[in-house]
């Protein structure tokens, strides 16, 4: 078989492998409230809408994210119907495409033997594989940062005067990720090319047709939406989007915070085992290529830029450092495909750490999967001084009773091939394929079990007002998934109400302003209404609620949450 045929046939084999992995019971889990619900909903309201320019949310203009991901998911939507396969079958691509990346770039900047293990690294550490199951836009938004990086190190290394294509495809990516997530795009790319010019002593300005033409590409491809809804009159909409941009570096938006060093832990345990191999990685190897020794400066750069933005960013959010996750694990490979090739070990450290890891991780697998046997226990010892989350555990879930398996498995065959990593790279493949295996399980067997401890009963309320005429809200807490399973249609929305919300809006000018849906509570909470409305409160707020809203009707609690009814003011 000719070299072409064999990597041919490699790339067929990972497609299948990849599709095996992220497409099947995508949809056998609710979607997560914020963010799953959140662009899902975005997307069911372009399709109820038609109107696929501008991203709305409770039929109101949301300036939070650009449309390109949204637009996915209504393609998505539009072949599978509006539910969760459909919301997430988009990431599932994205994981298909990026596993196939990872070996052809392995392959190109290396050999083999090192698409391989780049690819496995990708797919056997737990974050990155679990992000291909979801439906946000982080997997699709890493993508086209990493794919303009790759075009704007191999323009760097071709270093002529002449028009040089990779810059085309370089602010073309740059562009697709600013529409898909924003403006931080631009900043990652900006500040690695930056980094990187200073260090390896590029000069772009020697090269000017080049660089022009990749700020014109990025500002056709990447400004083309945001022209188009300044030409059509939505200016304020691009000046709240970029305010909320501003905003989320400066300050802890969305209620997420954390400690500096949040996501040195999130990429340490997330993206393990690759993790353990990236950090002795940063090591010189005298065996390497010129060529070899540029791409891993690269990766470095990449690698640490993002850290540092998001260490310094005060919002702390797992995915916020997702980017992370092709440097880390190209360079992981990096140490794998050393380990091969000269047999040689972790040091003592690395190798306790790793071991350490690994111990934590499986009795952790193991204790989810026993999580059913140990509530009565958890419930009753008072260890959790939380009403919430005691009664979320109390909610009836269907066990298989072999779940702790999984943990276990994981737990026996990861240490035997971590221990004898060096001796052979059978151990090596042996490792991630038993990570790649559990985490797969883990997602099959556990994850739908611990969906309906945080949302089940919310969700199933939800389910059962699809379809009838009345308002929906949540009370003390930030939830979209009333609207996305309540099927909300605009009508929903009442003339009366909108009167009072725009009331609302004229008297806070000058004031802190109101979320629209905030507004909106208010008014089904203390005005007249004209049709049922419907309330989802915490446990914890019941006695409040009893206390501020006699008018409301308890209908019934159940896991952690307590459902409301308001009457029309007919009745």
């Amino acid at each position: 078989m000719s070299n072409s045929n064999k990597y041919i046939s490699w790339h067929i084999a990972i497609t299948i492998i990849a599709a095996a992995l992220f497409i099947p019971f995508l949809g056998a889990v609710h979607l997560f409230d914020w963010d799953e619900i959140n662009f899902a909903e975005c997307a069911r309201e372009m399709l109820v809408t038609h109107n696929y320019s501008q991203v709305q949310i409770n039929f109101q203009p949301f300036w939070e994210k650009p449309p390109l991901f949204i637009w996915l998911q209504v393609l998505s939507m539009k072949l599978f119907g509006v539910n969760e396969f459909a919301a997430r079958f988009p990431d599932a691509v994205c994981g298909i495409i990026t596993l196939n990346l990872t070996y052809y770039l392995g392959r190109k900047y290396n050999n083999h033997t090192f698409g391989l293990l780049w690819t496995l690294c990708y797919a056997a550490s737990f974050l990155p594989f679990l992000y291909f199951k979801t439906g946000i836009i982080d997997p699709w938004f890493n993508l086209f940062i990493f794919l303009s990086i790759c075009f704007l190190m191999q323009w760097f290394n071709n270093n002529s005067k002449k028009i040089n294509i990779n810059v085309v495809y370089a602010g073309l990516f740059a562009g697709l990720a600013v529409l898909t997530k924003g403006p931080v795009a631009l900043l990652i790319i900006g500040l690695t090319f930056l980094v990187a010019w200073i260090r390896l002593g590029f000069n772009p300005f020697t090269n000017l047709k080049n660089l022009l033409l990749f700020i014109i590409v990025f500002l056709i491809s990447g400004l083309s939406w945001f022209i188009f809804e300044i030409v059509s009159g939505n200016l304020a909409i691009i000046k709240e989007f970029i305010d909320y941009q501003i905003r989320l570096l400066n300050t802890h938006d969305s209620g997420h915070e954390g400690f500096r060093l949040y996501h040195f832990v999130v990429l340490l345990i997330g993206c393990f085992p690759a993790s353990i191999f990236f950090i002795p990685s940063h090591t010189k190897n005298p065996s390497d290529t010129p060529f070899q020794k540029y791409v891993k400066q690269w990766m470095l750069i990449l690698f640490w830029v993002v850290l540092i933005i998001f260490t310094i960013v005060n919002t702390k959010i797992v995915h916020y450092s997702s980017m992370c996750y092709f440097p880390l694990t190209y360079l992981a490979a990096y140490k794998l495909h050393d380990i091969i090739y000269s047999r040689k070990k972790l040091n003592g450290i690395l190798f306790s750490l790793g071991l350490f890891i690994l111990i934590v991780l499986g009795i952790a697998f193991t204790a989810a999967g026993l999580l059913n046997y140990f509530i009565p226990a958890i419930t009753n010892s008072n260890l959790i001084n939380d009403t919430f989350a005691v009664a979320s555990l109390q909610t009836p879930l269907q066990w298989f009773g072999f779940e702790w398996v999984v943990g276990l498995l994981f737990l026996i065959f990861s240490i035997y091939f971590f221990i004898n990593l060096h001796k052979h790279k059978t151990y090596i493949y042996g490792l991630f394929i038993t990570s790649l295996v559990s985490i797969w399980l883990i997602t099959l067997l556990i994850v739908p079990k611990i969906e309906p401890i945080s949302q089940g009963p919310a969700i199933e309320f939800y389910e059962s007002l699809k379809g009838k005429d009345c308002y929906v809200e949540t009370i003390g807490f930030k939830s979209y998934a009333y609207m996305f399973y309540t099927d909300r249609q605009p009508q929903h929305n009442s003339a009366a109400m909108l009167a009072s919300v725009k009331e609302q809006e004229k008297n806070s000018i000058g004031k802190e302003p109101f979320s629209f849906n905030m507004m909106c509570l208010v008014w089904m909470l203390w005005e007249p209404i004209d049709k049922p409305a419907y309330f989802v409160a915490k446990i914890n707020e019941a006695d409040e609620i009893k206390k501020n809203h006699p008018s409301l009707i308890k209908l019934y609690h159940k896991g952690g949450f307590v459902f409301y009814k308001r009457l029309p003011n007919n009745h």
